[in-house]
């Protein structure tokens, strides 16, 4: 697994510490264990694990900005458990309505040492946001006018962004956001041995 990481990694132009690595591998180990009776994520082969979650969750880092985020409906805690990891200065709230999920995740805390991560479980319309965020996060959450909708108290007025994963460029959902948040930047991700696009779409609160 370590090889398989190690060669996904190199392809994507991400370097890490031993340490980041290990914490990775430990994660995928736990949701593998934990799935077959919490049934927390449709993946079920590790190896495939590395590409569809952690890949897939640590190639938007070099895009954040801001040292607070929230990653609404983390399930799993996807991405933010692999950006907690490799961003271990920042800090992440996982937010998710379901209390196995966020047993998972405080199993996840625990077993792993991650300081910078606060498990909540909470619907996102009713969770206080103080101070609010530097950046919200979504992965397979929701569209964007649910996102903006639910979340619009989460984000800092002047610098705080929204902060949406998505596959195929969502032209259709960012006509239905306007008035209510501006598109500051659409990325193209490149995930290694993943099929099919990849989106971070970075919208600024209006």
């Amino acid at each position: 697994m370590l090889q398989k990481l190690d060669s996904l990694l190199n392809q994507a132009g991400i370097v890490l510490p031993d340490q980041q690595k290990n914490q990775l591998l430990a994660y995928v180990g736990m949701l593998d264990k934990w799935n077959k009776a919490y049934n927390l994520t449709s993946v079920r082969d590790p190896a495939e694990m590395l590409v569809r979650h952690i890949l897939d969750s640590i190639v938007v880092n070099p895009h954040l900005q801001g040292s607070r985020f929230i990653d609404v409906g983390t399930g799993p805690g996807l991405p933010g458990i692999p950006l907690a990891i490799v961003r271990p200065d920042s800090h992440f709230t996982l937010l998710d309505s379901l209390g196995k999920r966020v047993r998972f995740l405080r199993q996840v805390q625990h077993e792993l040492g991650l300081t910078n991560i606060t498990p909540v479980q909470s619907r996102v319309e009713a969770f206080p946001a103080e101070p609010p965020f530097d950046g919200v996060i979504s992965r397979a959450f929701a569209s964007l006018d649910d996102m903006v909708s639910w979340c619009h108290h989460l984000p800092a007025a002047q610098h705080g962004r929204f902060y949406a994963l998505k596959g195929v460029r969502p032209d259709d959902e960012l006509a239905a956001i306007e008035g209510r948040a501006g598109v500051e930047q659409i990325v193209r991700l490149t995930v290694p041995g993943l099929e099919g696009e990849r989106h971070l779409v970075i919208l600024k609160p209006e």
